[in-house]
């Protein structure tokens, strides 16, 4: 196992069930790796016209901006995946963007301050400047892996590129559980 510093980027929009994809198995991999996995939540709209996740993509920037440290954003991006793609239930109204934030552990005075933020022209200007960047790395969809080992940057795109990522640092692929013992025949 490699001990250079590896910092991985992760941009992504809950429209996108491929960044889900990506964002589960690089959270699975975090303390395998020894990455730093920092979350970017970007708006894919603004990548590729269409989709309209922008009020659910300030809804995740501002938890982001509001709590440097934990988990709260991980829960959260988790909440609003689960309501697009496994219940098929709305993530663009404050009401549903409530919901996914009590289902993520807030409080009720947490959500409502999280709301009001995310229509602030700072949580606007910070998802606009996270967008950018991931466009600055040529980024073209989601999700968008950016893989900094002692340095030098790596881009990778798409959910499918884990045995690539992990050659490229010198880290072995075990699959999408790390943990669960291999079937053999």
């Amino acid at each position: 196992m490699s001990s250079s510093k590896k910092i991985i980027k992760l941009f992504y929009d809950v429209i996108s069930p491929y960044s889900w994809l990506a964002f589960e198995v690089l959270c699975r991999y975090r303390n395998v790796w020894n990455i730093d996995l920092k979350f970017k939540p970007a708006y894919l709209g603004g990548i590729i016209y269409g989709s309209d996740t922008l009020n659910a993509m300030r809804f995740v920037t501002a938890v982001a901006e509001r709590e440097k440290e934990g988990d709260t954003l991980e829960r959260v991006s988790i909440e609003l995946w689960k309501r697009m793609w496994s219940t098929h239930q709305d993530i663009t109204q404050p009401a549903s963007l409530t919901e996914a934030g009590l289902k993520a552990g807030l409080s009720v005075n947490e959500v409502e301050e999280i709301l009001t933020l995310s229509k602030s022209q700072p949580i606007k200007d910070k998802l606009r400047s996270v967008t950018q960047e991931a466009l600055e790395y040529e980024c073209f969809g989601l999700p968008f892996i950016v893989c900094h080992v002692n340095g030098k940057a790596e881009v990778f795109f798409g959910s499918d590129k884990f045995e690539l990522m992990a050659y490229s640092f010198g880290e072995k692929w075990m699959g999408p559980y790390p943990n669960k013992p291999t079937a053999t025949m």
